[in-house]
Formats: structure tokens, sequence, C-alpha cells
């Protein structure tokens, strides 16, 4: 039966989507306001779409049709509309139908769709993404089916259903043809929209960073500030565009400024402007923001504050400046951002702050702050690395680190990934892009605001509620590096872009100092690596003794790495040799050039030139060169985006023989070891786990389904409900998962005949929730023979810890003496459901030794979650003991994955303890709570967040 609600306008329809081309626009419901919006769209469409739409001539709509298209009762009769610059450019509209094909009410099912997009915008996805869309509000309105018919000759709008991934079944009927969609998501429909949402995301952000022409919006009519600073980065990194100076306040008679075209606005610029840099104050944004929209411009880059950071006013700005460039098709870095710089030979932009821009490299740099990412460049300059990009985004109110990684994912610029972030906006998508960008290139990551419990200021993000230590564990298993400083991010990045991967952990140490050796032999254990006893070259080693050296241990196959270790040269005078240090990195670079394929590290200790000498590359240089041969060239410019203003030739890319050297042993160390362990998970994740199908034999999904209805059903809280006993009993055996029964035992007579019905020898327990799994508190009696042991455990326990009303005492049947385990699952709103495991007791509760794999898990991944705590010895054997039955602690992980999986009603589970005996496993205690489900925004239509 409708309700009133059903009727009210579904504001959360409302979605800014990006197209194919790296435009934004905006779906929302039509409604009896759009009518002059829609007569206006319509006189803009051609006779031929017209025709196709209507199957005859239909020149204009009339009165009636209006009122029909905007009068909806957004249930059975619905429309959305796609506008930008707040016209509409695209409608689709839905009419529910019965088996006849006439107009119907629920419980009809199926609905008829049609389609008309605007000729200047079709072929930019517009159509696919209002498919979406509407099938998104069809599912929710009851609607399963969609029937479209099409005439043949309408081959766009054809493979628009063709391509959605949808089962469909087509017919050709009366001169048309008459497809039919069913609507539930298929695993085919959702890796369509994926692969859609990352070719218009990545194709976004490449519109940022390649653009044709700039205009720097707040450049002063003096020397210096912000404005004027951009511009001569910009000049000074020879920019291959056009660039423009817009300040309102420059005089009227003033046309040029530094050498390039000045104007009061960006609607006077004659030609068309695609990337825009605001350096105005936070209350003239608005203004340049509608100047920038009106005259077409396809990006901004925000570098004003006095937004989110800067408390509730400045985030409702914040807000309202993100809604404002979206209406004219513009995406936003920033605000409060430090700019971009794309060091690609055919672009060279640098509209950004940065004081000293990058060389031309491999490493893509994504950060959330100003500060550090100055540092960041700074350390990778120092260091000889150079960049593909850079991304300071600032408060990301719209660009994220999500849609970098979109684009870095098929960057042929771009080796590796690194990001400091400080927020996640969408931990589920951050960690889905993560592992598919990781299969091909390392993503390296520290993230700031770890313990805070908010996201820093500025950041109008989600707050996850799960622990760091979880964030982290649910990175590494997407492949994700994850580091604790930008000291760090700047090491494993210089690794990873200059070495190959290892092949193993096995590691070769090799140096003139023996002390320094140890130390990282020492270093190499605490990593988890395996080193071999450091070969010692003494102080008297010559470059050459360096370079024979290096060169048998790549050649080696014991070894899967090297690490080399220098102190300075001292000779009989007693001064060291100052051009040693160059010798020796020119020494230990023919070698790796004679041995490639293993990667090698250098630790050194104050060797003047040895750095900058493993760092140089045979004929490259600082200055400009022409692109070096054998590198990648940078991607095509997309049409009308090709430079017109040469500028001096680009920096060679960084080629491989560059060797990172390292200050410490321990920094070197670390970031092979991460390499190390980036490279194994490479290795399997070609061969990715799977779920048994023997699983299924023993669950039954769709009776789960129903007994969740009726439980839900049944509790008057929205909030939710936790299950009694017997439900979490009945539930959970319905997926394989036995729960040893308990009786309750209120009295002494109670207990014993509990005993007797359940067979001795029984535990007596306290169910309060303050003694809950407290056997140290006395609260667990095991091990009770007969008769006469319980009762004396009986009066025992309601003596020294208080009545049976309070302790709500029970009597279970002992289970096979084994190692107590924990095993949880719950649902984080940001994250997604988590499957987490750990030994029962002090392990998890004090020392926080838990493991933690994102649902749905697979074989592989609960098999490294059970071996992946500190204290898995416990279960294989520690000291002699009998190992314990992991494989079937393996199968209970999967059954509780799958579990949550299928049910996203179940909020959280909680198996405690979980006793795992020699063979097979005891599931003591269960806890299930129930709730609506959460909403899925990975599962539904694109759209952009909104904050």
């Amino acid at each position: 039966m409708e309700t009133p609600s059903d009727h009210a306008y579904p504001d959360h329809w409302e979605a800014d989507v990006v197209l194919r081309d790296g435009g934004t626009a905006r779906i929302r419901p039509i409604t009896t306001a759009d009518a002059e919006r829609l007569v206006s769209f319509y006189e803009q469409v051609s006779d031929e779409s017209k025709y196709y739409r209507f199957f005859a001539p239909y020149p204009r709509l009339s009165d009636r049709d209006v009122h029909r298209f905007t009068h909806h009762d957004y249930v059975d009769r619905v429309g959305l509309a796609v506008t930008v610059g707040g016209e509409f450019i695209a409608t689709v509209r839905y009419d529910r139908i019965d088996e006849r094909g006439l107009p119907a009410t629920a419980p009809a099912d199926e609905a008829e769709v049609a389609f008309l997009v605007q000729d200047a915008h079709q072929g930019r996805g517009v159509a696919s993404a209002l498919l979406e869309h509407i099938a998104a509000v069809a599912r929710e309105r009851g609607i399963r089916r969609f029937a479209a018919e099409v005439l043949p000759a309408n081959n766009k709008m054809i493979k628009v259903f063709r391509d959605a991934g949808y089962t469909q079944k087509r017919s050709f009927e009366d001169g048309s043809v008459r497809l039919t969609l069913d609507l539930e998501p298929t695993a085919e429909s959702l890796a369509v929209q994926r692969g859609r949402e990352q070719r218009a995301e990545a194709r976004s952000v490449q519109r940022l960073l390649t653009p044709g022409s700039v205009a720097v919006v707040g450049t002063g009519r003096v020397p210096g500030g912000v404005g004027r600073t951009v511009l001569r980065n910009l000049l000074e990194a020879g920019f291959t565009g056009r660039v423009y100076a817009v300040n309102h306040a420059f005089a009227e008679d003033l046309d040029e400024l530094d050498g390039v075209p000045a104007f009061r606005s960006v609607a006077a610029i004659g030609d068309p402007v695609d990337l825009a840099v605001l350096a105005v104050p936070a209350e003239r944004v608005p203004e340049a923001v509608a100047d920038c929209g009106r005259h077409g411009v396809r990006g901004l880059v925000v570098l004003s504050a006095g937004y989110a950071e800067s408390g509730a006013e400045g985030l409702e700005r914040q807000r309202e400046l993100v809604r404002h460039a979206r209406s004219y098709g513009m995406r936003i870095i920033g605000p409060n951002a430090f700019g971009i710089i794309n060091t690609a030979g055919a672009v060279r932009l640098n509209a950004s702050l940065a004081p000293e821009p990058p060389e031309r490299g491999r490493i893509g740099l994504f950060t959330q702050s100003g500060a550090i990412g100055i540092a960041l460049l700074s350390g990778l300059h120092r260091r000889g690395a150079g960049l593909s990009s850079f991304i300071s985004a600032g408060n990301r109110a719209d660009v994220s680190g999500n849609d970098i990684l979109q684009y870095w994912y098929e960057d042929p610029d771009t080796d590796v990934a690194l990001l400091y972030l400080e927020s996640i906006g969408n931990p589920r998508k951050f960690t889905r892009l993560a592992r598919r960008t990781a299969a091909l290139k390392p993503v390296v990551v520290v993230k700031g605001a770890r313990h805070s419990g908010s996201a820093p200021p500025g950041h109008a993000v989600p707050v996850t509620r799960i622990p760091d230590t979880t964030v982290s564990a649910l990175l590494r298993q997407a492949g994700v590096i994850r580091v604790d400083t930008v000291t760090e991010l700047v090491d494993a990045g210089l690794l990873l872009a200059s070495q190959p991967l290892p092949a193993g952990p096995r590691v070769a140490i090799l140096g003139n100092s023996e002390s320094l050796g140890l130390l990282t032999y020492d270093a190499c254990l605490t990593e988890g690596l395996r080193p071999s006893p450091p070969r010692d070259l003494t102080t008297a080693a010559t470059p050459e003794d360096f370079r024979a050296a290096l060169t048998t241990a790549l050649s080696d196959p014991a070894f899967d790495a090297v690490v080399v270790t220098a102190i300075p040269h001292v000779g009989e005078t007693g001064t060291a040799d100052p051009a040693n240090g160059g010798a020796v990195g020119t020494a230990l670079r023919e070698a790796v050039a004679s041995a490639p394929g293993k990667p090698v590290a250098v630790v050194h200790v104050e060797i003047g030139g040895l750095a900058e000498a493993l760092a140089a590359v045979e004929g490259s240089a600082r200055g400009p060169a022409a692109d070096a041969p054998g590198t990648t060239a940078p991607p095509p410019r997309p049409a009308g985006e090709a430079a017109t203003l040469a500028g001096p030739p680009a920096p060679a890319p960084a080629a491989s023989g560059r060797i990172p050297a390292y200050p410490a042993a321990e920094r070197a160390v670390r970031a092979l070891a991460e390499a190390v362990r980036y490279a194994q998970w490479r290795r399997q994740s070609a061969e990715p786990g799977k779920v048994p199908e023997s699983l299924d034999d023993t669950i039954d999904q769709s009776a789960a389904a129903l007994l969740i209805e009726r439980l839900l059903g049944e509790t008057p809280d929205r909030h939710g409900v936790s299950l009694d006993a017997a439900g979490t009993r009945e539930l959970l055996g319905l997926y394989g998962i036995p729960v040893r029964p308990t009786l309750p035992a209120p009295g002494p007579d109670d207990a014993v005949a509990a005993a007797n019905r359940l067979g001795y020898p029984v535990a007596l327990k306290t169910t309060a929730p303050h003694l809950r799994h407290r056997s140290d508190l006395g609260g667990v009696r095991l091990d009770l023979a007969d008769e006469a042991q319980l009762r004396l455990a009986h009066r025992e326990l309601t003596e020294t810890l208080g009545g049976p009303a309070e302790l709500r005492p029970v009597v279970q049947a002992m289970a096979p003496r084994g190692v107590d385990t924990v095993v949880r699952a719950a649902i984080d709103a940001a994250a997604g459901a988590v499957l987490s495991f750990g030994l029962a007791g002090a392990p998890s509760e004090l020392l926080g030794d838990l493991a933690h794999r994102l649902v749905p898990a697979t074989d592989r991944d609960v098999a490294e979650q059970i071996r992946s705590i500190r204290s898995a010895p416990l279960l294989f054997g520690w000291r002699g003991s009998t190992p314990v039955d992991t494989p079937a602690l393996e199968e209970l992980l999967l059954r509780v994955s799958r579990l949550v999986d299928d049910h996203p009603e179940i909020v959280s589970v909680t198996l405690e303890p979980v006793v795992v005996a020699t063979r097979g496993l005891t599931v003591l205690g269960a806890n299930v709570r129930l709730a609506p489900p959460p909403a899925r925004d990975d599962l539904g239509p694109r759209r952009l967040p909104s904050y």
C-alpha cells in the first residue's frame, strides 16, 4: 500500500555524475516546475532524435505532453533529467505496466522506459548513466524488469541496453525491437558500471592535468602573492599551452602581464580555457566560478582558503562551491589546495606554489596537505627522484585520492603511486581501486590523523569507527604498502621506482664496515627477511672491490636482493678521499648494469658524492633534454587540447640504473622489506583465492533470509535487535555453524536437571555481561563430573559472585579440550563488513592481537588471517603441544563471511569462545545483531560523493 511519503520529492535520487568525457552533470527527478526547461530542451533536439523517441514526426510538445512529462507520483510514474548549468540535456521516464502493457500499480513489477538525449550531448555516456540511476529507482519501487520499444535504426540506444550487462531478451515486433531487461544487478552489470566509472573519473583527472590553456584568476598586479607565483611557475616550467592572467582589478588598458595576455574576466578571453586556477579571497570565489562556468572552463584548482578548515560556516561555503562548480560540469582540486604538476613533455604544467619543481620521473604523488606536499617534493628532488604528476588536493571537497588512483591505474607515465592521506572518504571504494591498481603498480600510503578519531579540519567526510590497526590490515589485504611516516613514503617510493621487485626474502649484505653490516643484518631479521652473514670487504676496499663483490652477489641464485653498506675510505694520511664516493657509486652502477634483475639498496655514512653518483643516469641532466630513447611517450592529447605555444624541451624521464641510497640501515631494510611483501602479494593475487563450493550443500540462504525478515519484523526498534539464544542458534545453524546449547540453572536443582539432560561432564558459567567469559573471576567452572560437584560449584558461585538473578547461570556440556579463539564480523558504515579473528582472552583483549579481512573472504584470505596473528604458534604445536584443527577453523571463518555477505541485515556476529581441538571445533557462545541494511554506495549507480 502506498503511503504519502511515496509521493514526496525523493531528494536521495539526486546525484552528480562524471560522464565519459570527464565532465560532470547532475541527475535529479523531474518536477512540475520544469515545464519551461522541458520545452526548451525539446526544441534543441533534432527531428531524427524526436522520431526515434516517438516513432513518428513530433516537432513540438503539446501542453498535455508537458503536463504528463512533468507530473509524476515517483512510484508508478518517474521521470529523471540530466542537467548542466541548470538546463536539461537528457531525460528518462518509466511507467509501470501490467502483463498486457497497460498502466498499472504495484504489485505489477514491470515498467516501460524511454530515453531522450540532446544531440549535442550524445556520445558522452549520458544515457548509460541515466539507465543506471533509473534502474536503481525502479528497484527501490519494486520494479524488476524494464521493457523498451526501439526502432531498428536507433543503434545508439540499442547499444546502451545491450552493453549495460543486465540479463535481457530481444524480439522483433511490428517493425520495432522490443527489449526486456531484468534489473537485478549481475556480476557483468557491476563490472560494466565500474569500468565506465574508471574511464570517466580517469578522464576527468586527465582533463585537469593536460589542459591546452590555463587562466590564473587573481593574478596580482605587482610581483608576489599567490596568483603571481602560480603564473611565474607556469611560465618557468615551460607550459606548452596558452596562459592568461585574470584580475577584475586590472586597468582597462592593461593587455599583457609577464608576457601573457591579461584580462579583467575569464569571459573576456576570446579563446577556450581548459583550466582555471583560482587565487582570490573566498568571498570572491563564487563570482569567479560563475565566470568560468559560463565560459565553458573544464576544471578548477582552488587555492583559496577559508572553507571547511575554518568551521561550520566555511563548511557550508565549501559545499556550495562544489555544487556551483558541478552545475557547470567542472571538477575541483581543493579548496585550500597547493596545486598540481604534470611533468609530461607534451604538457609541462606547474600550476602550483612549489618553490622547486620536480624533475620528470615515474612517481605519482598525491597529498592532502600543502605543507607535507612541499616536504615530499623537496625530499624527492634532493634524492634525485622525478615525478610524473603531483596533486595537492587540500580539503579534497571534490577530486580525491580515489579519482587520482583511477587516473594512475592507466597512466603509462606512472610506475609508482605515493599518497599522503588524512582521511579516506569512501574506504570501500578506495580499497577496491587500490587492489586493482596494486596488481599493476605499487601503491604506497602514509595516513595522518590516525588516532584523532575524526577527520582533520576541512575534510568533511564520513568517519570510520574501526581502529587504525584494522584499517592498516585491510589496506594490506588490498595490496597497499602502508608506511608510518613521510620519510618512509619517500624511502619506499625511491626503491620501488628504480629497482625490480625481489623474488623472495633472501638478502645478501656486503660492504666495507663490519659494524654497519651487522646493523643491516639485525634490521633484516627484525623485518622478517632472511639475510646471509655480512661479507666484510674491509675498510681498505676499493671501488673495484665493491663492483666485483656486488656482481658476484647479484649473480648468485641464493640471493633475491642485495644491501651494500659503505663508509668513507680513509687513506694513509688519515683523511677521507673526497673522490672515492663518486667512484664507488659508478662501480656499483656498473655492477648492476652487468647483472640486472635484483633490487639493490645502498646504506652509506657521510660519503660525499656517493648518493649523487648512484642517482645519476647516463646521458641525463637536470636541465632540458630530449625524451630519452626507449622511454614511454606521453599519452596523446585529446582533440582541442593541443599545445599552441612552444616551450623548452622536457627533461628526460628517469631511466633504469639509479640505485637508492639511505643514511641508515633501518631505513633501507624497511623499504626493501616492503618491496618483498608487496612482491609476494603480487604473486599471490595473480591466482586469487576462492570460496569452496562444498559450503553450498550445508547453507540454506533462502531460509535464513526468511528467518531474518521475520525476526526483524517482530521488533519495534528500527535500530535493530540482538537475537536471543534460540534465534541465534537457529540462524547460525542454517549456515552450518552449530552452537553448543546451554540450559538455564537458576537453582541447584535446575542445574542438576540440565546436566542430566545434556550429559556429564558439564560446565557451569554465568551469563551476566560483566562476568561473561571471565574464568579468572570464577565465573566459569569446568569439568564438573557429577551431581555433587555441580551442586558445590553452584553454591560457591552464588555465594561469592551474587544471586542467581544477577548471575544468570547456565549449564553446558563440556567440549573437547583445545585452544580458545574468537571470531567476529561487524559492519562499518564506511569500510563495509570486516571479519576478525584472534585467540580469546588476553591475546585479543589485552594485546589487541587480532587479524582482520574484508568480507567476502576467500580460502586464501582466511588461511593467511589465522597465521598472521602474533599468537598463531599456539595453534600449530608450540612447545610440543598438539596442533589443532586449523582447516575446521578456516571453514568456520568462511561460513561467517558468507553469512554476513549474503545478509546485509546482519550487522554483527560474535562467536566466543570457539574451542578448536585436534579434530574439529566447538562454538560455545554466540551473539548476533540484526538491523535494517545500510545503504551500499559501492553497489548503487555511479555518483560523486557529496559530503
